[in-house]
C-alpha cells in the first residue's frame, strides 16, 4: 500500500475500470470527504506524463480489440502516488462494444481525479465524447450488500454510439493518499502474462529524494529503460508467458516491478505497532474495563477468560469493513469499536487485545493474507499491502494461541490458524521479522462424510439411512453461517425438498450442531430410501458403497518447452468416507465378500480404503491425504508409471448364497459409523503410518 495504499496494476487485455481498491480499513464516515471531492476535473496530463505513440494496427488482426497503447504510470511525491492511465484501442469485433462503458473509481479522501480524454476516432473524424457526455458518479457504496465500506466513489461514462471499427481513447490520472503510511509508498506493477496483441508501457518515476527501493522480474529487466528519476517498461506485442505446469508458486513466471520504501520486514511491523497501541488504549471509566472485570470473575483460567473475550468480540460487535476518510491502515480504537458495535479485522482486532490486556494476557496483532496468496511472501519486497487482515496472537500459559475476532463466535483460540496461512507478520515496537508457519501434512479430515445403510429386512426393502457431514475448518465455519440461523423445521422442509425423490423415499429428521470441542460442524440427515442392489444372476447381488472409490490420479506432465526438472505441487486437503451397511438378516457372514482394501501413497498423496465385515455390518472406510505438498521430478516420473496399476474400483461389496471362497477387507480393524465418535481428532481416515 503506497501512501494511499498498495498498488498493483496489471496490463494487458482490455482495461476499462481504474479501480483503487483497499486491502484493509479503518472506521470513520465518509460525508465529509464526499463533500470535498464527489466531482471529477478535466484537465490536461502531468508534465511528468509521456503517453507511448500508437502502434500501427496490421491488417490481419484479429480477437475482440487491438490495443494501439496502453499505459499505466505512477509517479511518486511526497504528497503520495499520482497514477495515470491512458489507452487507445481498435474495437474488432461487437463483443467489444461493452468497453464503451468506461467506469473511474477513486477515493474522495486522496483527492479529485482528472479525466484528460475520452474520443473516438471513425475515419478521419475524431470525436470528442466529453463534449456532449459526461461521467455519472453513483452515490452508492460498492459492496455495501456484503457489509463492506470502503468510501470509494464510482463514476460511469457511457460512450454513445460505439461501433466496431471504431477507436476508443481514454485518458485520466487518479491520487492515492494514505497518512497512515506516512512517507513510504509501496506497490506493484505488472504485465498480464497472456495479454492480447498491441503496445503496453509501464512506467515509474519520483520525484527527488523519493527513490523506492526496486524488485525487478526476470522477465521485466530486459526490458527496463532507466533514466534519472524513473524507469520505464514498453512491450510490443508481447509473448504469453506460461508457468510451469503445477510448479510451486515461486517457479511462476511473472512479468513484474515491485517497489517499496521500507527497507525490511521489520521496518513494516515498526511502523504499524504505534497505530494499534494507541487503539488499544482505554480512557478511564471505559465500559471494556468492566466488561474485562466481568470475565474475570466468571472464568478462572487464562485460556478460558481468551475464550470469552474472544466469544464478546465475535459475537457482540458485527463484522463490516470500514475504509473511509483515508484511514485504510488505521484502526479504530477500541473505545469505538465497543461503541458502535461493529467494526472490521483491525477495529476488532484493538478491542479483542484491550481485553486481554485488561485480562493480563500477552498480546500482539499479527499481519496475515488471509487469502492463500503469501506463498513466496518471503521473496517480495516488505510492503503492508501483501497482507489484507489482521488477527491475535496470544501467549497463554506459555504456548501462543491464535485469535481472530472477525470468525463466527464458534471459533475458540486454536494453536494453528483456522484460516491458513504461511507466513505473518507481528506488530511490534522494536520491529519483528516475518515468521513462517511449518506445513505439517494435516492430522484431521476437512470433511467426513458418513452413510450408514440398515438393510436387516431385507434386498427387496426399505433401508433405514442416515447420512452425517462432519466438516471443520473454514468449511465448518461457513456451515455454521449457514445452518445456526435456520429454524429446525425450516431445515427438514429445505432438505425434503432438495432430497427426496433420488435415493431418499423419506427424510424423517433433520439434525445439525457445531461441537466447538471438536471445532467442527455436524450435519446428520435420517430417513428410509431404496438400497440400489445390482443383480448379479444365480440370486447374486452387489452394491457399490457410497464414497468408495477414487478416481485414479492424473499424470504429472509439463510440455517439452518447460522445465522438466521442477517439482510438482499439490494443494494440502484430507477427505475422509465411512460407510456402514447392516447386512440382510437372512444372510451369512460367509456369503459375503469385498473389493480389496489398499494403502497406496503416489504422488505425494495417501490413498487408503479398508473393509471389515463384524456383527452382521460392513464397515468401509476411505481417505485421501495430501502429506507432501512438493515432488519432485523423480518421483512423479516413477508415479506416472504406476497409475495404470492404480486401484481405482469403486466400492463394491458383494453377496453369493453359494458362499465358495468370500472375504471382506484385509485384516483391517474399521469401525462402524454408529459405534465411533467420528469427530475424535485421531479418526482412522489413513493408514496408522499416516495418521503417525
Amino acid at each position: 500500500m503506497g501512501r494511499a495504499r498498495f498498488q498493483v496494476r496489471e496490463l494487458g487485455g482490455l482495461v476499462v475500470r481504474l479501480s483503487l481498491t483497499l486491502v484493509a480499513a479503518s472506521l470513520f464516515l465518509a460525508s465529509e470527504a464526499h463533500a470535498q471531492n464527489d466531482r471529477i476535473t478535466r484537465g490536461r496530463a502531468p508534465a511528468w506524463v509521456t503517453p507511448s505513440e500508437p502502434l500501427a494496427v496490421p491488417d490481419d488482426a484479429g480477437g475482440a480489440i487491438f490495443v494501439r497503447r496502453q499505459d499505466f504510470l505512477i509517479h511518486l511525491t511526497a504528497q503520495g502516488q499520482e497514477q495515470y492511465f491512458g489507452y487507445r484501442i481498435r474495437i474488432l469485433h461487437a463483443n467489444a462494444l461493452q468497453a464503451g462503458n468506461v467506469s473511474l473509481a477513486w477515493n474522495p479522501a486522496a483527492g479529485a481525479p482528472t479525466v484528460h480524454s475520452v474520443k473516438v476516432y471513425r475515419g478521419g473524424e475524431t470525436i470528442d465524447v466529453l463534449q456532449t457526455t459526461s461521467f455519472e458518479i453513483l452515490r452508492r457504496e460498492e459492496q455495501l450488500e456484503a457489509a463492506r465500506l470502503d468510501g470509494l466513489l464510482t463514476a460511469v461514462l457511457r460512450v454513445p454510439d460505439l461501433r466496431v471499427g471504431d477507436e476508443l481513447e481514454v485518458e485520466m490520472t487518479t491520487l492515492a493518499s494514505d497518512p497512515s503510511l506516512a512517507t513510504n509508498d509501496a506497490g506493484v506493477l505488472l504485465l498480464a502474462p497472456s495479454p492480447g496483441p498491441g503496445r503496453y508501457h509501464l512506467g515509474l518515476s519520483w520525484d527527488k529524494n523519493q527513490k523506492p527501493g526496486l524488485k525487478i522480474s526476470p522477465k521485466m529487466k530486459g526490458a527496463a529503460l532507466y533514466r534519472e528519476s524513473g524507469v520505464d517498461f514498453r512491450f510490443d506485442n508481447p509473448e504469453p508467458l506460461t508457468s510451469p505446469k503445477d510448479a510451486p508458486a515461486r517457479y511462476e513466471r511473472l512479468r513484474t516491478v515491485e517497489y517499496s520504501d521500507f527497507a525490511d520486514w521489520r521496518a513494516v511491523s515498526r511502523h504499524f505497532a504505534p497505530l494499534y497501541k494507541k487503539a488499544v488504549q482505554l480512557p478511564n471509566g471505559s465500559p471494556i474495563r468492566r466488561e474485562a472485570a466481568r470475565i474475570a470473575a466468571a472464568h478462572a483460567t487464562p485460556l478460558d477468560r481468551a475464550r470469552a473475550a474472544l466469544k464478546l468480540v465475535q459475537q457482540d460487535v458485527r463484522y463490516i469493513y470500514v475504509g473511509l476518510n483515508g484511514g485504510n491502515l488505521t484502526p479504530a480504537t477500541a473505545e469505538e469499536t465497543w461503541q458502535r458495535r461493529y467494526g472490521d479485522c483491525k477495529g476488532k482486532t484493538a478491542l479483542l487485545m484491550a481485553l486481554l490486556s485488561e485480562l493480563g494476557i500477552e498480546a500482539e496483532p499479527v499481519l496475515v493474507n488471509s487469502s492463500g496468496a503469501d506463498a513466496v511472501l518471503n521473496e517480495r519486497l516488505p510492503s503492508p499491502g501483501l497482507f489484507d487482515h489482521v488477527v491475535v496472537r496470544a501467549r497463554v500459559s506459555g504456548r501462543w494461541y491464535w485469535l481472530d475476532g472477525t470468525l463466527p463466535p464458534v471459533a475458540s483460540p486454536t494453536l494453528t490458524p483456522i484460516i491458513p496461512f504461511e507466513w505473518f507478520l507481528p506488530l511490534t515496537a522494536q520491529g519483528h521479522p516475518l515468521e513462517q508457519i511449518e506445513w505439517k501434512p494435516a492430522r484431521t479430515a476437512d470433511e467426513i462424510i458418513l452413510h450408514e445403510i440398515d438393510a436387516r429386512a431385507g434386498f427387496d426393502k426399505p433401508a433405514r439411512i442416515t447420512g452425517t457431514t462432519i466438516a471443520r475448518g473454514v468449511k465448518g465455519l461457513q456451515a455454521q453461517l449457514q445452518f445456526s440461523s435456520v429454524a429446525p423445521a425450516q431445515m427438514l422442509a429445505a432438505f425434503r425438498q432438495e432430497l427426496v425423490g433420488n435415493t431418499w423415499q423419506a427424510i424423517d429428521d433433520v439434525k445439525w450442531r457445531y461441537d466447538e470441542k471438536a471445532a467442527a460442524s455436524v450435519l446428520t440427515i435420517s430417513g428410509t430410501g431404496i438400497v440400489d442392489w445390482d443383480d448379479d444372476g444365480n440370486g447374486e447381488k452387489s452394491l457399490a458403497l457410497p464414497g468408495g472409490g477414487f478416481n485414479p490420479p492424473e499424470k504429472r506432465l509439463r510440455t517439452a518447452d518447460q522445465d522438466q526438472t521442477l517439482p510438482f505441487y499439490t494443494k494440502p486437503e484430507f477427505s475422509c468416507h465411512a460407510t456402514t451397511v447392516r447386512l440382510p438378516t437372512s444372510t451369512q457372514a460367509k456369503q459375503w465378500s469385498s473389493k480389496a482394501s489398499f494403502d497406496t501413497r503416489m504422488f505425494g498423496r495417501n490413498y487408503y480404503r479398508a473393509f471389515e465385515l463384524r456383527d452382521g455390518a460392513i464397515r468401509m472406510v476411505r481417505g485421501s491425504r495430501v502429506e507432501q505438498r512438493e515432488i519432485d521430478a523423480a518421483t512423479a516420473k516413477r508415479d506416472n508409471e504406476r497409475i495404470a496399476a492404480f486401484d481405482n474400483s469403486m466400492g463394491w461389496i458383494s453377496y453369493d448364497p453359494a458362499g465358495e471362497r468370500m472375504s471382506v477387507g484385509n485384516g483391517q480393524a474399521v469401525p462402524a459409523t454408529f459405534e465411533y465418535d467420528w469427530t475424535r481428532e485421531d479418526a482412522p481416515c489413513t493408514s496408522g503410518a499416516a495418521r503417525n
